[in-house]
């Protein structure tokens, strides 16, 4: 038996048959096309706090979603319920929704020739038979090792251990009938150091989708300590401009940008700076990014998206030149392109550098940046999309000579977007992968950084 079909309420094939069932439901009602996708859940999550146990919670957690057709007009109705007459009413809903909503010509589903009849497996399901006892020994051990690290971890913001399984099933009547289970599992810790009247808290994580690949909870215990501790002593600096540095895991925000920049909802309301950018430059001409749905194991794979588009492994950006969008099918035909099989957002995501070398560690990125400012955390959402501008409250590192001098807080970081990501000066081999990113240290030419007056 499929280890799946032990975790959950229903196999695979059940949740065919009920997919089934809903699309032969909605054509009896009159619907010209309809979708649904159907979902179940399982997890386990705990956190603990000096050592006591703060919260066990098992979730269990499902749902029905059913979008109708009526030509182009769209109805949408959702439910927990699995019973057949919940169901049913849930289509009527949907049904009844689509026959008194507006004309609109882009909606549709996808075509039947761009769905992935014959999806691979990517090996993304991998369970954990965790108890809440293992899981609160786990977080305990992560936050006794950053206590054990240092003196000065006088507290902790508490460690956490999860355990999360879920499984679904798309259909459409465009002949599509797909689903798989995932999981996704992970350990936390966050430290809080104090010394002479000042607190500084830091956090450390690791997920996956095979709990046998997590780092071992001391490691991420005593790293979360370490990155606490290392800010003990922060203060402001005098406004100036600098180079800006962006550590690896806070580089990922500079990639989310982009691809919300990207995005066919905000390209199709002219709302991003990167409006008719496609065989433009928006990176710096040494960086390229790649997207590749199909990597085993990981976060952001997928066989197809959210509307049963087959994905694909393509060059997002190449030589700093931008080469696609993120569409969906809606998106795609407001914009008259093809959609790009991203109805879902993003998949794995890989920024490179030609200019990168194997030893380009953090130490090698401080000195190649000389003097500037290693950021190693961001405050607020100041990223204006339609405008490019950037403003966000930061605090790190004073690097002179290439070597870190004191920690700094309580200062902004602000500059255009547009102009941060094509004057980038290097990408660090010190490759994180967080979701669906993968990429390195930032470090940005410069930047204006707000302190004291």
């Amino acid at each position: 038996m499929p280890a799946h079909s032990r975790l959950f309420p229903h196999t695979q094939d059940q949740l065919k048959d009920i997919a089934s069932d809903i699309l032969k439901y909605a054509r009896e009602l009159g619907a010209t096309d309809a979708a649904t996708e159907i979902s179940e859940g399982d997890g386990l999550s705990v956190s603990v706090r000096r050592d006591e146990v703060e919260t066990i919670e098992h979730n269990r957690d499902k749902s029905v979603g059913v979008t109708v057709f009526i030509g182009n007009k769209r109805g949408n109705a959702s439910t927990s319920d699995f019973s057949t007459k919940a169901i049913r009413d849930t289509v009527a809903a949907a049904h009844n929704i689509a026959r008194f909503t507006a004309e609109d010509d882009c909606a549709g589903l996808a075509e039947a020739e761009l769905l992935e009849r014959n999806p691979p497996d990517l090996d993304l399901f991998h369970p954990w038979d965790l108890s809440a006892d293992v899981a609160v020994e786990l977080a305990r051990r992560a936050e006794r090792a950053a206590f054990e690290t240092d003196p000065h971890i006088e507290n902790s913001d508490g460690a956490s251990v999860s355990a999360q399984h879920s499984q679904f099933m798309l259909a459409t009547s465009r002949g599509f009938l797909g689903g798989y289970p995932v999981s996704r599992h992970y350990i936390s810790c966050s430290a809080i150091a104090g010394f002479k009247g000042q607190m500084q808290r830091d956090d450390w994580h690791t997920s996956k989708r095979d709990a046998t690949e997590l780092l071992a909870p001391e490691k991420i215990g005593r790293y979360a300590a370490q990155r606490a501790l290392s800010r003990l002593g922060a203060r402001p600096i005098d406004t100036r401009k600098a180079p800006v540095m962006f550590e690896a895991p806070i580089a990922m925000g500079l990639l989310n940008s982009l691809v919300q920049a990207c995005s066919g909802g905000a390209l199709y309301r002219k709302a991003t700076f990167l409006l008719d950018s496609i065989d433009r430059p928006v990176l710096a001409d040494h960086l390229s990014i790649v997207e590749d749905p199909y990597v085993k194991r990981a976060m952001g794979s997928a066989p197809f998206d959210d509307e049963g588009v087959r994905t694909q492994r393509r060059q997002l950006i190449e030589n700093g030149v931008l080469k696609g969008y993120f569409l969906s099918t809606y998106s795609a035909r407001k914009l008259g392109l093809p959609t790009s099989g991203n109805a879902g957002g993003a998949h794995n995501l890989t920024l490179s550098s030609s200019l990168t070398q194997p030893g380009d560690d953090l130490d090698a990125m401080l000195r190649k940046m000389g003097t500037g400012l290693l950021v190693t955390e961001l405050m607020g959402q100041g990223v204006n999309l339609i405008t490019g501008d950037y403003s966000r409250g930061a605090s790190g590192y004073w690097v002179e000579g290439g070597v870190i001098q004191y920690p700094v807080e309580e200062i902004t970081i602000a500059g255009n977007l547009a102009d941060m990501l094509r004057h980038i000066v290097a990408v660090g081999a010190d490759e994180l992968v967080r979701g669906n990113k993968t990429c390195g240290s930032i470090l940005v030419e410069q930047m204006t950084i707000a302190g004291r007056a």
